[in-house]
């Protein structure tokens, strides 16, 4: 999820740079997530259309809502997880799309779209951007030293039984930071709704995770390099880390084997959206990068850099066929019908998790 589906790898003091509305004409400000674009992107959209954009990383989706919920977010593009534009959208957040406007919205997955209308009804709002899972990336060969050749690698015990964990703390346990992707993936591997409104159900998921605290290496949404370097061997996080986390390391040379586990009935799915914020000051600019994105050649582009599949289907015979036949980033049907689906979170559960979330990472 990435959600929160997704924290992701914050680019140094990018944040300190504060985007501002500009009021001029060709001006595009646009807030994404670290490492989540095709590299030549901007580049291509500026000289395709003569604008020049200006492009910030978001570390968090609370972040991002902070902004939003000031009216002063100073962006026209942003990209939020899609449980947390759904609670945006009930505050008037966002500009209602004139999909007129996004010609290339025929290139949309019909599925995708039921799917997203879930959280966005209408599909009013969002323009979904990519999509995937959380998981755990696990560092097979540094793992099976620990656990033997004999462990299995199929569960979510790894991470959260303390006498599995606890051997993998030798070569390193990485925890995705961000409450909204551990506590519902916790509630459904103790059997519990991911999507609960109960409170004792949080309370129940903290008191697992005590158990596991002390094996905890780091809570973190940058643990790409860490993996590819080998200090961590496992990791919770998102399903196109992983992809990039096996490229990446077989670009330096590293003869490490890995795998991606996303337990059935366990797994859940989120969707990253792109939205327009009501108090954009660009939103000629900012259709023009929509229908930019969701274009064949700029989607494809954007899978084959960061492995996440994307909204547009007739993409795919642009996109490697390493990834598209990979079930990390393009699950099966099969796979799919056995994923939970990450659903809004109340604010009264929200600020629960937060609170519990502190307190598990603190030790207390």
């Amino acid at each position: 999820m990435i959600p929160c589906r997704f924290t992701r790898l914050l680019g140094a003091a990018a944040l300190g740079f504060a985007a501002q509305a500009s009021l001029a004409q060709g001006m595009l400000n646009v807030i994404n997530w670290s490492d989540y674009i095709a590299p030549d992107a901007v580049t291509k959209f500026e000289k395709a259309t003569n604008i020049k954009v200006k492009y910030d990383i978001l570390d968090s989706d609370d972040t991002l809502q902070a902004k939003l919920l000031s009216g002063r977010s100073g962006y026209d593009i942003v990209y939020p997880s899609s449980t947390f534009m759904a609670k945006q959208i009930e505050a008037g957040i966002y500009e209602e799309l004139d999909w007129s406007k996004i010609p290339n919205r025929a290139n949309l997955d019909p599925d995708l779209m039921k799917r997203v209308s879930a959280q966005d009804p209408g599909n009013k709002y969002g323009v979904p951007y990519v999509w995937g899972t959380d998981g755990m990336t696990v560092n097979l060969t540094k793992a099976r030293a620990e656990l033997g050749a004999a462990a299995k690698f199929d569960s979510w015990d790894l991470m959260f039984k303390p006498e599995l964990v606890s051997k993998l703390k030798n070569c390193g346990v990485s925890m995705v930071d961000s409450s909204a992707d551990v506590f519902p993936v916790v509630l459904a591997w103790m059997g519990r709704d991911p999507n609960s409104k109960n409170p004792r159900d949080y309370e129940d998921a903290y008191q697992e995770l005590k158990k596991i605290r002390p094996y905890i290496s780091q809570f973190s949404s940058a643990y790409i390099s860490d993996m590819v370097s080998g200090d961590m061997c496992i990791a919770m996080g998102w399903s196109g880390d992983a992809g990039m986390i096996k490229r990446r390391a077989k670009e330096a040379g590293k003869a490490f084997e890995f795998t991606y586990i996303a337990p059935a009935g366990k797994t859940g799915v989120w969707f990253t959206l792109m939205g327009i914020p009501k108090d954009a000051a660009n939103k000629e600019s900012a259709y023009k990068w929509l229908n930019f994105l969701i274009s064949n050649e700029m989607a494809a582009s954007v899978t084959n850099q960061i492995t996440y599949a994307n909204a547009v289907p007739s993409s795919k015979p642009m996109i490697r066929p390493e990834i598209v036949s990979d079930p990390t980033s393009y699950p099966t049907a099969e796979q799919l019908a056995t994923f939970f689906v990450f659903q809004p979170i109340e604010a009264d559960i929200s600020r629960q998790m937060n609170k519990l979330w502190l307190r598990f990472k603190s030790g207390r």
